[in-house]
């Protein structure tokens, strides 16, 4: 029987690329959010199979950094959840979903209220029951999609009656531009927060997202909300990021080739060679999460040497110019960097157009996975 390395081994070789997780820089990125908060508690955002990276590894880890409250958008996210932390507070930001209350209550997932028609629904399953349920309640300040707005508030405030069956452990809402300290709409839907919550019946508050946290103690309130930081995305872009990368994604050299000056590459004949050179083939593609916006614009590493994309990103394979590379120093079998040390997620967003976030949920099945943990 093959032990698991053997298997592991045989996956790794039989896969185009190989994406490593690092658990430890993970949990890393934990601890370092917990201390720009300085003694509030810190959550996890697992939602999206913890931003592409594999719930089953991630949310353990959280676990054992010292996460207890968890947040994912959709119930079965939550059910997933629930049987890898049996212990955890689940928080459900998608809201109730019609249908789904049973689930909710059978797993002790909470549901993020985000109307009067759920907080009716919810209060309605607390009676059939017989107990009192806990949930969050969501109040939009600012961004116009999930959330009770302004005329719900006032009814809340005025008729909280509404309310009876619901323990309500959280009053939240979500900023849209704290990745730009100086935006003025921080500053607005802090202070419409602030006035709602005041309305409301006393709870615990959140409003900080990962970029959130570093707009300071104002922003912190009970329970800080970080998602794509803990997986290495910067919170404050155009500053050095304080986050480790947590991932590292290597393709294979499938094939190298000499072409000749004016040889052309690819679909469409986008890249043509204005001198002779080598073209190597690699075993991904926008199947695997690899964006095709990428084509032509971004790079890839090689024993330290950065190597220019030439020509679209296909379904299954990317083709580098690698001439400035000696013959010797890539091979068939060799693996080259799109995510590692020289470059990171929010380094090949960039190149795609596009943000880490995208760059993280993209990432595909077809990958072999490794985890670290060290």
């Amino acid at each position: 029987m093959p032990t698991d390395a053997g298997a592991a081994e045989g996956a790794a070789a039989r896969a185009g690329a190989i994406l490593t997780v690092d658990l430890a820089a993970l949990r890393a990125n934990y601890a370092r959010l917990r201390q720009e908060l300085a003694g509030v508690p810190c959550a996890a955002v697992v939602k999206a199979d913890a931003y592409g990276l594999g719930l089953e590894q991630a949310a353990p880890a959280l676990w054992r950094a010292g996460a207890r409250s968890f947040f994912v958008a959709l119930p079965d996210e939550g059910l997933r959840l629930r049987a890898l932390l049996p212990e955890a507070e689940v928080y459900v930001l998608g809201g109730l979903f019609r249908g789904a209350e049973a689930d909710y209550l059978a797993r002790d997932l909470r549901p993020v209220l985000n109307s009067l028609e759920e907080v009716g629904r919810w209060a309605l399953a607390a009676r059939e029951a017989g107990r009192t349920l806990p949930a969050a309640l969501q109040l939009d300040s600012g961004m116009a999609r999930l959330g009770l707005p302004d005329e719900e508030i006032d009814l809340l405030a005025a008729e909280p009656g509404r309310l009876a069956g619901i323990e309500l452990r959280l009053l939240l809402s979500h900023l849209a531009s704290a990745e730009d300290p100086e935006h003025p709409l921080n500053r607005e839907q802090l202070e419409r927060f602030r006035a709602a919550r005041a309305r409301l019946p006393a709870m615990p508050a959140s409003l900080a997202n990962s970029s959130g946290l570093f707009l300071g103690p104002d922003f912190h309130f009970d329970l800080g909300r970080p998602g794509a930081a803990l997986y290495g995305v910067n919170p404050q872009p155009g500053q050095p990021s304080p986050m480790r990368q947590v991932v590292r994604l290597q393709a294979k050299v499938l094939q190298v080739r000499a072409i000749d000056r004016g040889r052309s590459v690819g679909y469409g004949a986008a890249f043509r060679a204005e001198r002779p050179t080598r073209i190597a083939t690699l075993a991904l593609g926008y199947a695997d999460g690899f964006l095709r916006s990428i084509s032509d614009r971004g790079w890839a590493w090689a024993g330290g040497q950065r190597l220019p994309l030439a020509g679209r990103v296909s379904m299954d394979l990317v083709t580098l110019d690698v001439g400035a590379l000696p013959p010797e120093r890539l091979r068939p079998g060799d693996l080259v960097d799109l995510l590692g040390p020289e470059q990171g997620v929010d380094d090949l967003a960039q190149q795609a157009g596009t943000i880490g976030y995208e760059i993280l949920t993209a990432l595909g099945r077809r990958y072999h996975r490794a985890y670290r943990d060290a």
